[in-house]
């Protein structure tokens, strides 16, 4: 019998046998003693027993089943690492410049907070605040192509007269990229991140429709002997291609990582690319 294993159950009944053979002074503590560690492995059992059960049944009485808990928690982690390195947050908080100091996170920030949300889909956060629409941060705006949207908008002129950014649903943060056209429509990006726009201003109701990327790279697939792997093609501005790799199985997942890392090294293009599959 190994010292720091435990009993089994057959050695348990060898020991309430031997019980017996004590002096009856010393078998009435020890037979205490004894139940009372048949109690303490009985209720172990039973334990692992539930929690074995809670981790592998679906719940239908509100609780959370423990691997929900583990990605609500790694998805809270990632959460508010963004709110730490990037600086952006929902619930009515206009951006802010990332922290020097942890903020302050109430109930009404996690119930509230779209980038929570976007997470808990399962979706990457991205590395810069987006454009908010009366406050709250609007990803759907960034996210969906071929959009267009209903919005109150107006410019704003510099000191010499010209027109250099615009107001919309309440964000200040959009850089005018050309002189308006005829019609008064305006080429515009939020911050100098992410897509173009085209905003059709109206002192009434404006419309603002994302543009389509306007440019390509190529995501190459190499396979060597069993092992399969994706690399973004990137012209450099010295002219050279740099093969970037991505961490990625599939051609969707390679996509979606080609995406997050213009985000993350190009914001200023992020929205207007377009890849092409090759291999």
């Amino acid at each position: 019998m190994h010292e720091n294993m435990p009993l089994d159950a057959d050695e348990l009944m060898n020991l309430d046998e031997r019980i017996n053979t004590l002096p009856p002074a010393d078998a009435d503590w020890v037979r205490r003693l004894f139940q009372e560690c048949l109690r303490a492995r009985i209720h172990e059992a039973e334990l692992a027993t539930e929690l074995i059960e809670y981790r592998d049944t679906p719940q239908s009485n509100g609780t959370v089943p423990l691997r929900e808990m583990a990605q609500i928690a790694l998805d809270t982690a990632e959460w508010l690492r963004t709110l730490w390195h990037v600086g952006y947050m929902g619930a009515g908080n206009f951006p802010a410049q990332p922290r020097s100091k942890f903020p302050n996170i109430e109930l009404e920030d996690v119930l509230k907070s779209s980038l929570f949300a976007r997470i808990r889909e399962g979706k990457r956060p991205l590395p810069f605040p987006p454009p908010t629409r009366h406050g709250l941060p609007w990803h759907e705006l960034l996210e969906n192509e071929d959009s267009s949207y209903p919005v109150q908008a107006e410019i704003l002129n510099d000191p010499q007269g010209g027109v250099s950014r615009a107001i919309i649903e309440g964000c200040a943060q959009w850089v005018i990229r050309e002189e308006p056209r005829p019609g008064q429509t305006y080429l515009v990006q939020h911050a100098d991140k992410g897509p173009l726009f085209r905003l059709e201003y109206s002192p009434m109701l404006s419309t603002l429709c994302r543009l389509p990327a306007n440019q390509c790279r190529r995501i190459l697939r190499q396979e060597r002997g069993d092992i399969q792997s994706y690399a973004l093609e990137w012209l450099q501005d010295d002219g050279s291609i740099r093969l970037q790799p991505l961490r990625a199985s599939t051609w969707e997942r390679a996509e979606s990582e080609a995406m997050q890392w213009v985000a993350t090294n190009h914001p200023g293009l992020y929205g207007q690319i377009c890849f092409e599959r090759v291999g």
